[in-house]
């Protein structure tokens, strides 16, 4: 733990729900830990290297009046997924929300992809939620929680200079539906899968908003709201993947 709240940890059960962002410090990830706490959760975040970006964001959550921690987490390491579960649950005393977030995504012709690359992507974006949802799964049984993913347009379309990362979605998108019928009743899983999400500096911003519908680009405040639905809506939907795209993949 790098970072946490003002706090003193909770003990006994906790009073307020708990959710757990990979990926959390920047970007996508921030906003869907900031969204969460203004729904009055306490959050925690996992970042990689993102240290300086982590910290910010925990005091920005904190600054909502709920409680945060930051924990340095490689998505990839058995390990180091454990670790940061049970120091989340031992800050705030359970687990209610799990939110796979961390992702890696990149482009490349398919037939130049490495195969460091091809297993790098799938580690990160497929094997990483695997592991966080087995160690986080005890105690979202016992909250009878939720456990939301994040998967992409293109893990139902082929993209021609992203086939290791649109594989990797789409086995995210399976995994989510078969942990559904696995974890059910205690546990719903659900998947938020966005279309072209607009970042600052990028220059396909107009070609991409060009072809959505809706005319205009998705925003992280457009993930985050779905996601948020899936967190608090009802338990019983489960084993469903949102496409959040503006129409784009129509």
């Amino acid at each position: 733990m790098v970072s946490g709240s003002s706090s003193e940890s909770v003990s006994g059960p906790h009073p307020r729900k708990t959710a757990l962002v990979t990926g959390g410090a920047k970007r996508v990830g921030r906003e869907l830990a900031l969204t969460l706490a203004r729904s009055g959760m306490d959050v925690a975040i996992t970042f990689r290297a993102s240290a300086d970006e982590a910290a910010e964001t925990v005091r920005a959550i904190e600054l909502l009046g709920v409680r945060s921690i930051a924990l340095q987490m490689d998505v990839c390491s058995e390990a180091s997924v454990r670790d940061a579960i049970l120091a989340t649950v031992a800050e705030f005393g359970g687990l209610d929300l799990l939110v796979n977030n961390a992702a890696i995504f990149e482009s490349a012709s398919l037939a130049e992809i490495s195969l460091e690359r091809w297993d790098a992507v799938f580690e990160t974006n497929a094997r990483g939620p695997f592991l966080a949802a087995r160690e986080a799964l005890p105690h979202l049984k016992a909250a009878h929680g939720r456990i939301v993913n994040l998967g992409s347009l293109g893990g139902s379309h082929p993209w021609a200079t992203h086939g290791h990362y649109c594989s990797s979605k789409a086995a995210l998108h399976m995994l989510t539906q078969t942990m559904a019928k696995a974890f059910a009743p205690e546990v719903s899983v659900n998947c938020v899968a966005p279309g072209y999400i607009e970042i600052a500096g990028d220059r396909e911003v107009a070609h991409f908003a060009s072809k959505t519908p809706m005319g205009r680009n998705g925003s992280a405040e457009d993930v985050a709201a779905a996601v948020l639905f899936f967190a608090t809506g009802p338990h019983f939907i489960t084993g469903q993947i949102l496409t959040v795209d503006g129409g784009l993949g129509l």
